[in-house]
C-alpha cells in the first residue's frame, strides 16, 4: 500500500481508511443484525484510540457485538467479568516467586490486550474501577513503581445494565470523561428479529468470522485521521457547545476540555468514514450527543426530571451552525 507524503511522514490514505471501516461494517454485520449507528460509533472510537461504555440490558448482544468487532480486526480479545471481589491486581497482573529461577517474574494480567471488554463495570468496587483510569488516558499501566507500555490500539469497551442498581457502583464523574462514547444498544426491530432467529437458528456465525484488517492498519489510520481538516468556524462552533453546557443552570458539571478534544477527534474521523478529507457541520451535529451527553451532570431533582440529551438538543437550536460558505475548503 502506497501512502502519501504529508511532511516528512508517510500519511495512510483517507479513502483506504474509508475502505477499511466498510470492510469491517461488513464482517460484523455477519453476526450483528442491524445496529449500524452503533457499529459505526464502535470503529470511529477505535480510530481516535478512545473507549466505549455500552449501556442496556442483558441480551442485547453487547458482549457479541465486542467479539464481533476484536475478530473482524484480528485484535487480541480479553473479557473480564466484573464483580465487587475484582482486585486491581487481577487486572493489571502480579509479580510472582518463579522457585525454579529464584527470581520475581511479572504476569500481565488482561489488560495487556488490544481490546478489553470490562463486563458489568459497575458492579466492581471503586478501587478496581480507579485501576483502569491510568490505563484508558496513558495507554500504560504502573505496578510496582514501574511503567509498563501498553500495545496498541487498545480499546476498553464497557458494559453495564441501566435498570439494576443493587450490589453496583456508580462511575464517578472523572471514569465517564474517559469515554469517549456512551451508547445505548436498544431491541431489536420485529423485522431485526426475525432475522436473528434464522441466523442463530442452525449456527453460530461468530465461529466462521475472519479478520478483514490488520492490527497495523488500525495503528495507520490511528495516525492518519489526524490531517482531517477543519475550519475555524467550526472550531469556533464546538467551542460555543461545550461552553455552553457549562452556562446552563440545569448543569452542575459541564464538559471538560477533555470531552471538547473528543469531539473534534469524533468528527474527523466522521468525515473520513463519510469519504471526505474535510469536516461539516453535518459532522459535528452527528457526533454532538454520543460525545457529550454522559460528561454533563445535572443538579438535584433535574435527574429525574430531564435528560442530557435534551438539553443538548436546546443547546443546539439556540446556537447559529456555520454555513456551507463559511466551512468550505479549497
Amino acid at each position: 500500500m502506497k501512502y502519501r507524503v504529508v511532511g516528512r511522514e508517510k500519511q495512510m490514505p483517507f479513502r483506504s481508511i474509508k475502505q477499511l471501516t466498510e470492510q469491517v461494517k461488513e464482517s460484523v454485520a455477519q453476526v450483528i443484525v442491524g445496529k449500524e449507528e452503533v457499529v459505526d460509533l464502535l470503529l470511529i472510537a477505535l480510530i481516535t484510540s478512545g473507549h466505549v461504555l455500552l449501556e442496556d440490558v442483558p441480551g442485547t448482544g453487547k458482549t457479541l457485538l465486542a467479539k464481533s468487532l476484536a475478530k473482524s480486526l484480528k485484535l487480541q480479545f480479553k473479557r473480564v467479568q466484573f464483580t465487587p471481589d475484582l482486585l486491581p491486581s487481577d487486572l493489571s497482573g502480579i509479580h510472582y516467586y518463579n522457585q525454579k529461577t529464584s527470581d520475581f517474574e511479572f504476569r500481565p494480567g488482561p489488560l495487556f490486550t488490544n481490546l478489553l471488554l470490562a463486563d458489568e463495570i459497575n458492579r466492581a468496587t471503586p478501587r478496581t474501577q480507579s485501576s483502569l483510569l491510568e490505563c484508558m488516558e496513558e495507554r500504560q499501566v504502573s505496578i510496582d513503581g514501574r511503567s509498563m507500555v501498553l500495545e496498541q490500539p487498545f480499546m476498553v469497551i464497557a458494559t453495564q445494565n441501566p435498570i439494576e442498581h443493587q450490589g453496583t457502583f456508580a462511575l464517578p464523574e472523572a471514569q465517564l470523561d474517559r469515554f469517549l462514547f456512551k451508547i445505548k444498544m436498544g431491541y431489536p426491530t420485529t423485522v431485526e428479529s426475525v432475522q436473528l432467529l434464522k441466523r442463530f437458528m442452525m449456527e453460530q456465525p461468530l465461529e466462521a468470522l475472519s479478520a478483514v484488517a490488520s492490527q497495523q492498519l488500525i495503528v495507520e489510520a490511528q495516525a492518519a485521521y489526524r490531517h482531517v481538516r477543519i475550519t475555524d468556524d467550526l472550531l469556533n462552533y464546538i467551542v460555543s457547545i461545550v461552553e455552553a453546557t457549562r452556562q446552563r443552570e440545569e448543569v452542575a458539571i459541564g464538559v471538560s476540555p477533555r470531552g471538547m478534544q473528543a469531539l473534534l477527534r469524533a468528527v474527523q474521523v466522521k468525515a473520513v468514514m463519510q469519504g471526505r478529507d474535510f469536516v461539516t457541520p453535518d459532522d459535528v451535529k452527528a457526533m454532538i450527543k454520543p460525545t457529550l451527553a454522559h460528561r454533563m451532570t445535572l443538579r438535584g431533582m433535574q435527574k429525574l426530571q430531564r435528560s442530557t440529551e435534551n438539553i443538548l438538543n436546546e443547546i443546539m437550536e439556540q446556537i447559529a451552525v456555520p454555513t456551507e460558505s463559511e466551512v468550505s475548503i479549497s
